[in-house]
């Protein structure tokens, strides 16, 4: 079995355990654990009930109207929703309907929430498409269905209508609402300060995340409810406890473990790395070896002294391929050492060079990534521009569903060492970078915005598709040509090399500036001329459509009408920017292209696919690092055919086999016909060259028979 079948085997396990039966209560789920009681208003609010199927038709028995709601602990949507559907509860549960009464027993009205990834299957079936939902129920019954965020005025509006028809002529005229989180309503707050309140939550129940600073608060508060009315002038409230319904007990707390609390790589077997990596969303960096293997010994040094610099930060583990010959097999391994990076059932492969500071630098990226995507605004995303060349941005909205959160969350392990992943539903980055739909995703490179073009949402959710377009774009607007990444830069792209000298610091930042220059300004060129093309064949569909109603032909309308604006410019090489050390590349820049740092600065034009590039302008000069240079000869190259003749990077025998190796390649039916085709030609032409040499008669002056009399002699006969 395959790793990556093994990990889907295992999670569906996992999957399986968690999605108990309708007979058991919740016990695989830490948002529940030590939930503690809030306070509003100063009264003390038992937790929100929690409902599982077994306990529905109990909770339904017990309450005339129940107000569910329907989440997933790890939905964005419902996490901002909790504040305000929390606030909800306690701001009725501790109303005095009648001026002294119990809200619940007075209205017979209740709240609750279920988990929908504990009871998938539950949910479904009350029709919850999507996280969250909120239910009004009345004996049993759906009254009505609330989809997604909801301000709290909404649900409040509609409670209150439901309990003016429980209870006509009970309800106020009008009502005051407390903010989302607030520990009271506004003239509440107002007459009691917050810091005589003491009022933190211990435990949000979509995140279940808390601070230690806030877990003392609040334990300071519940612990001491008495003290707290007392200082506001209230007695405490002596409702009854909220019933929790088949909900799990109270566990003692969990110690939140350190990674790597060693610094050590820790050798792992088939049972350690199904209990420590794939059962877990722990974040490993793992090195698959062999012992024999020389580049794994020589590699051996470093890793031990990554696991030293990851202390405390990051799991470091290793594989002996030897003696867990099954576990290797089933990750697919190319061969040793093979380096790859997990979080739970997700890994990707390290590509990237060896060195230590290599190693540190991925792993570093590698915790970042792993511990979630950043929400950030527009200040922060300023702050994060200096320190990042490049940056992916979703936009998001009120309005994007979980299934896109979902998809978004497998991109960060492919991105580690490539690029950063943020998202926001900040306005003012909104009017940034001008985004009118959501979600939406660009690429910001130097402060250059890159957009993913399509917008419907199957092609916003396809993995696939995003991926390709994002490995496209992930390259810094001029990155370093490295081994690790030449393939990537060179190949399928005319590619503007600059060959800098990054020991001469004022030279070589002043070339870098004018390369980015270029870059830019050409980069603008380009869009511009996309735009006046695809403008171009809208104007061309139109004129055709017009035509078409004028003649009145509704065939031609229909055809014009499905004409499909095609910009594929798959048939035209990029141009991309990039430059390299001259210094430390001396020796492959030298042989390749016979070009020395020492003569100085220079830049060429790469054409990697055909052999070839351009190391001259027009005028016959060199290219320099200059934007008028690059700009004047990159237009020149870029032509059909070039204007400026091109130089081999091989020999000329060589490239003639270069060309056909290239035209199989690239065309093998073809070659394979033209070849078939050039054979059955020569063994024609053989052929017929042996029936003119050789036929069935042959005649001549001996084989000739005697006619009229003649014979053989010349002799009469009679």
């Amino acid at each position: 079995m395959r790793l990556s079948s093994l990990v889907f085997v295992l999670g569906a396990a996992t999957a399986a355990v968690a999605q108990v039966s309708q007979d058991d209560p919740i016990d695989n789920f830490d948002e529940y654990d030590e939930r503690e009681s809030t306070v509003f208003n100063g009264e003390i609010v038992p937790p929100l009930p929690l409902l599982t199927p077994s306990g529905w038709n109990k909770a339904m028995e017990d309450s005339k109207y129940l107000v569910v709601k329907h989440y997933s602990p790890y939905c964005g949507h419902c996490q901002e929703f909790a504040p305000t559907f929390q606030t909800l509860y306690e701001y009725y549960w501790t109303s005095k309907p009648g001026g002294t009464g119990n809200f619940t027993e007075f209205y017979d009205f209740q709240f609750g929430m279920i988990n929908c990834v504990a009871y998938q299957d539950f949910c479904s079936a009350l029709g919850v498409t999507a996280w969250p939902t909120t239910i009004f129920f009345e004996d049993g019954e759906e009254l009505e269905k609330f989809k997604g965020v909801k301000e709290m005025k909404t649900l409040s509006d509609r409670i209150e209508k439901i309990l003016e028809t429980a209870k006509p002529g009970s309800r106020p005229a009008k009502i005051e609402l407390p903010d989302p989180g607030a520990a009271g309503t506004a003239e509440y707050l107002k007459a009691n300060p917050p810091a005589k309140l003491g009022k933190e939550k211990v435990k949000n129940e979509e995140t279940g995340t808390t601070t230690a600073k806030e877990t003392e608060k609040a334990a300071t508060a519940t612990a001491k409810p008495t003290e707290a009315s007392a200082d506001v002038g209230t007695k405490p409230n002596t409702q009854a406890a909220t019933p929790v319904y088949n909900a799990a007990p109270k566990k003692a707390s969990k110690p939140s473990v350190t990674p790597n609390i060693n610094g050590t790589s820790v050798p792992l077997n088939a049972e350690t790395f199904q209990r420590l990596v794939t059962l877990t969303q722990d974040p490993w960096f793992i090195k698959f070896y062999a012992p024999w293997c020389h580049h794994c010994q020589a590699m051996a040094p470093n890793w031990e002294q990554l696991a030293k610099e990851m202390k405390g930060r990051l799991n470091i583990g290793e594989v002996n391929c030897d003696a867990e010959s099954r576990l290797c097999k089933d990750a697919r391994l190319r061969g040793y050492p093979t380096i790859l990076f997990f979080k739970g059932g997700e890994r990707v492969e390290y590509e990237g060079l060896r060195g230590i500071g290599d190693f540190v630098s991925y792993a570093e990226k590698a915790v970042d990534l792993a511990s979630g995507i950043q929400d950030v605004d527009l200040a922060s995303f300023k702050a994060l521009e200096e320190k990042e060349e490049v940056i992916f941005v979703y936009f998001y909205d009120h309005a994007t569903t979980s299934e896109d959160f979902l998809a978004l969350e497998r991109f960060p392990l492919s991105l580690i060492g490539r690029a950063k992943l943020v998202k926001t539903r900040d306005p003012k980055m909104y009017e940034r970078f001008k985004i009118s739909t959501w979600p939406r995703l660009l690429v910001s490179r130097e402060g250059r915005p890159t957009y993913y073009n399509p917008l419907t949402p199957r092609e916003m959710r396809d993995t696939h598709l995003v991926l390709n377009w994002m490995k496209s774009v992930w390259l810094p607007l001029i990155p370093e040509l490295t081994a690790s990444n030449a393939r990537e830069i060179m190949d399928g792209k005319l590619v503007v090399l600059g060959i800098l000298n990054r020991e001469d610091q004022d030279s070589f930042l002043s070339a870098k500036r004018e390369m980015k220059s270029a870059a830019s300004e050409w980069m603008d060129k380009q869009i511009q001329l996309f735009q006046l093309e695809r403008q171009d064949l809208r104007d061309a569909k139109q004129l055709r459509i017009e035509e078409a109603e004028d003649r009145g032909d509704q065939r031609a309308l229909r055809a014009a009408k499905n004409i499909r604006i095609n910009m594929d410019r798959s048939d035209r090489k990029e141009v991309t920017f990039a430059w390299v050390d001259g210094t430390f590349w001396q020796r492959w820049l030298r042989t390749t292209y016979g070009i020395d740092i020492k003569d100085g600065e220079r830049v060429i034009i790469n054409d990697e696919d055909n052999r070839r590039y351009w190391d001259q302008t027009s005028t016959g000069n060199y290219i320099v690092p200059s934007r008028t240079s690059i700009l004047e000869t990159i237009n020149k190259v870029t032509a059909s055919p070039p204007k400026i003749k091109p130089k081999l990077t091989i020999s000329s025998i060589e490239k003639v086999f270069f060309d056909i190796r290239v035209t199989f390649t690239e065309h093998p039916y073809l070659s394979m016909g033209c070849i078939l085709g050039i054979a059955f030609g020569c063994a024609s032409w053989f052929r017929g060259r042996l029936r003119r040499g050789r036929g069935h008669f042959r005649l001549d002056d001996n084989s000739k028979a005697p006619i009229l009399g003649a014979n053989t002699n010349g002799a009469k006969v009679d």
